[in-house]
């Protein structure tokens, strides 16, 4: 790489900090307004709102704003080499737009796999505090309990099923806990009335239940008790499941819990399912963003970069307006799940390619 390389990249991702933190402050501030009523009604301290709350709440807003924020930084870069001629002189003098590319792209790259990354293992971790927090101290807070028709991953090869679970008296009702030898045979299963939690031993009591065994060779045996005590991985908070439980674990377990759920045979799974493709398509937004933008802001335009940001702004919330507009027929079964957390990002990455062949070179 060039100095003049360097030069792109020290000043592209100066321009992309920058914006990071505008944006962080700016949703910080409008969210805090916005709920400083419920921070004072449900009791929270300044210390557990801004000490707890807020920087757990940093690593989402990072998430969502990188490649807006990138984008921008792309727009204001370029536009500004376009207006100053500096990219007319060095396409006069035989540097392509493709080359002139180079930087911005390295750095796009870079950018998409550290936001894989921070998307994957980061952000679920600090999600986790951000729910909780909101569940405790946030009238219109995002838990929305599953009280019926819950399925619980107990190990990797085990799931839990309960038809309706009592969260005041921590009873699930018609409750079946399912073993399986491989990822698609099933090596045992329990049915039962009841699973009751006891707190004075820390084990699951499940009552009333019939269990079945199945072998290889296809043959079943089956045997009946009244009660049985069993220790799980599954406790009572566990069954209070929000349509966002996805958001709070890293992807391999993310993986292991939506195949979890899938071999037990549950339905209504287009949300979970959108939101754990979701991270993985979601920081290639990054790099289709910068893809789009040298070239758009390649151009110079009559209207300085005033236009040229406006142009940035329609285009990038157009992209954002899509991704919210298609996610609806994920959730509902209309779109296959994947097709609805990627095709956004496709047909944006086609408009890019187009956008680039178009402009002058």
């Amino acid at each position: 790489m060039t100095r003049f390389d360097f030069h792109i990249v020290r000043r592209f991702l100066g321009g992309y900090t920058v914006l990071i933190g505008a944006l962080i402050i700016f949703f910080v501030v409008l969210h805090y307004v916005e709920y400083i009523d419920d921070f004072m009604d449900r009791g929270a301290s300044l210390r557990q709102v801004f000490l707890t709350y807020y920087p757990s709440y940093v690593p989402e807003i990072v998430r969502l704003t990188s490649p807006l924020a990138i984008f921008l930084a792309c727009i204001y870069l370029t536009g500004r080499l376009a207006q100053s001629l500096q990219l007319a002189a060095l396409q006069t003098s035989g540097v392509s737009l493709y080359r002139l590319m180079m930087p911005y792209l390295v750095v796009g790259i870079m950018i998409t796999g550290v936001m894989f990354w921070f998307n994957g293992w980061v952000v679920p971790r600090t999600n986790q505090i951000v729910l909780d927090f909101e569940q405790q101290y946030l009238r219109d807070g995002p838990r929305q309990l599953d009280i019926s028709d819950i399925h619980r991953q107990d190990s990797p090869r085990s799931v839990i099923i309960v038809g309706y679970y009592d969260k005041g008296r921590d009873i699930g009702h018609r409750a079946t806990l399912q073993v399986f030898a491989d990822r698609q045979q099933l090596s045992s299963r329990i049915d039962a009335d009841r699973i009751e939690w006891k707190a004075d031993i820390n084990k699951w009591r499940i009552r009333n239940g019939v269990r079945r065994t199945f072998d290889e060779d296809g043959s079943e045996s089956r045997s009946s008790f009244a009660s049985l005590d069993t220790t799980l991985n599954v406790f009572p908070r566990d069954f209070a499941r929000t349509e966002r439980d996805v958001e709070s674990m890293s992807i391999p377990v993310a993986a292991d819990y939506v195949d979890a759920l899938k071999r037990s045979g549950a339905d209504n799974l287009g949300r979970t399912l959108v939101n754990f493709y979701s991270k993985f398509s979601y920081p290639f937004a990054n790099f289709i963003l910068v893809l789009l933008g040298v070239p758009l802001a390649s151009v110079r335009r009559r209207g300085g970069q005033a236009i040229q940001i406006g142009l940035g702004l329609l285009f990038a919330f157009t992209y954002l307006a899509v991704m919210k507009v298609i996610e609806p027929f994920g959730y509902s079964g209309m779109l296959s799940p994947v097709v609805s957390a990627w095709f956004p990002h496709m047909l944006f990455a086609v408009f890019a390619v187009v956008v680039l062949w178009r402009t002058r070179k």
